[in-house]
């Protein structure tokens, strides 16, 4: 077989695709219910001041959306961190440590929560009480019981409820989900993902709050809540029953020596997972600086014993429509990366991304996240495609190089807030713009997982709240 055969090339890729979106930027209904007068600056307000909150929510919203928005507060407990992150965005707006106050006493259009997870619903239904429109960061919250009170707050409420799942509007997703659509593979029948968190990133998540479940309600919502809503949104139906397995077998308790933090620590020559925070000025400006505030430390050791999430998980779901799931997460692979694999009726199509033997030049692991989360970098990538090969049945396999995109979470940030600030989408049929409903399902999966984890057993996604799970998401 002559793989150049099947091989749809650059230039006629960039060609076709061309001439589909031209002129295909309209307005999008999603947000038309929140969008302010166009002559007029919606006024949004942060609660959560940390590192996402300063980067993403803050400075990238300041410097990209200015001219359609406005800072009229700021808050978190954390005066310190509160003061930095007014002077590091460049607000000049009021901040508050006592969330009430502040909702209380300034007019807001839009809320965004950007919290420890187990707080945002908290701050959430607050905001829906006020019939203020609230934006939230992943997962909406952590258990099914603050999962039902947010459902029945968005029930209640004139506000909206939006889900930042800017995965789906990352450009290689929306390009695997255009695919699925137009049945090029025949029905969906069952999908593969595994997802792998390298020794930087992975390790990260075990030195912060999230390595406490009453705080992240484990990496299966934390993290992977990105990951099942992918799979919801691209399946296009919803989540019934839910069975997984899963353990702490590499962090926490699972070392011989441990230390109060990397900083104060004895055993940084031999701990491979030794971490210098007094590298990184933003880190100890942010945090390292206002400890003594709210004693919050951010380069814990992640072999401290209080760690009780898990490291290695797997989960298999089932949707209503009959499409089968098998998902994994490994928080210390050597490599940061996922494959992704869908089987039809008619055919397979699948992708891979950060598989170092597949890459002509290996990648530095310690600067991969970096370059997920970096909205404002613009340096040149050493890899130019995304990978995806489909084969029909009885056919030979096509390969689609898809143009390569990894900063800003694969070109979805932007692409998320143009939509919600601009009313802005290039694939209005896509059904991008995520809502309650959609958060839910995301963490109802991960609840599910987690609650099967602890008992043994299958949960079935209609035990945990009143959402009835739908054949059809869009019906």
């Amino acid at each position: 077989m002559n793989s150049k055969n099947n091989e749809i090339t650059r230039r006629g890729f960039v060609k076709t695709t061309g001439v589909a979106l031209a002129g295909s930027m309209f307005v999008s209904p999603a947000f038309a219910s929140i969008l302010n007068d166009s002559t007029k600056k919606r006024k949004v307000a942060l609660v959560g001041t940390g590192s996402r909150g300063n980067s993403f929510y803050g400075q990238f919203l300041k410097e990209e959306y200015g001219d359609v928005i406005e800072f009229v507060g700021l808050c978190d407990i954390n005066e310190g961190r509160l003061a930095y992150s007014k002077k590091n965005i460049g607000l000049d707006c009021p901040t508050f440590t006592d969330f009430d106050e502040m909702i209380n006493s300034i007019d807001i259009d839009l809320l965004m929560v950007t919290t420890v997870d187990s707080t945002h619903d908290e701050f959430i239904i607050k905001g829906l009480n006020k019939n203020i429109d609230v934006l939230t960061e992943k997962p909406m919250t952590t258990d099914e019981h603050k999962c039902q009170s947010i459902i029945d707050a968005q029930r209640k409420s004139k506000g909206k409820l939006i889900m930042a799942f800017n995965y789906r509007y990352g450009k290689v997703f929306t390009k695997l989900k255009e695919i699925i659509e137009s049945k090029e593979i025949g029905d969906l029948v069952s999908v593969d993902l595994n997802w792998y968190l390298n020794t930087y990133h992975g390790a990260d998540y075990f030195r912060r709050w999230h390595g406490l479940r009453d705080k992240s309600g484990t990496l299966l919502l934390h993290k992977s809540a990105h990951h099942f809503d992918l799979l919801n949104w691209i399946i296009g139906s919803d989540p019934v029953e839910v069975y997984a397995n899963g353990a702490l077998e590499k962090y926490g308790k699972n070392n011989a020596f441990r230390g109060e933090n990397c900083r104060s620590c004895n055993h940084t020559k031999e701990c491979d997972f030794y971490y210098d925070i007094t590298k990184n000025e933003r880190y100890m400006d942010m945090y390292v600086a206002n400890e003594k505030y709210d004693d919050y430390t951010r380069d814990n050791c992640l072999y401290r014993e209080e760690i009780d999430i898990f490291d290695k998980m797997s989960v298999l779901v089932k949707y209503a429509n009959n499409v089968e799931v098998t998902y994994s997460l490994t928080t210390y692979s050597p490599f940061e990366g996922f494959r992704f694999a869908f089987n039809g009726k008619e055919g397979r199509l699948e992708t891979q991304e950060g598989i170092p033997w597949r890459d002509s030049k290996p990648e530095d692991q310690s600067k991969l996240h970096q370059k997920e989360m970096d909205n404002t970098s613009h340096t040149k990538m050493e890899h130019k495609y995304h990978e995806i090969v489909s084969q029909r049945n009885f056919e030979d396999f096509k390969r689609i190089e898809f143009p390569y995109v990894r900063s800003g979470h694969w070109g979805g940030d932007k692409l998320m807030f143009d939509d919600i600030f601009r009313g802005e989408n290039l694939k209005l049929g896509l059904n991008h713009a995520a809502d309650v409903r959609d958060g839910s399902l995301a963490v109802l999966i991960g609840i599910a997982a987690r609650k099967s984890i602890d008992s043994g057993k299958p949960i079935k996604i209609s035990e945990l709240t009143d959402l009835v799970p739908k054949i059809n998401k869009w019906s």
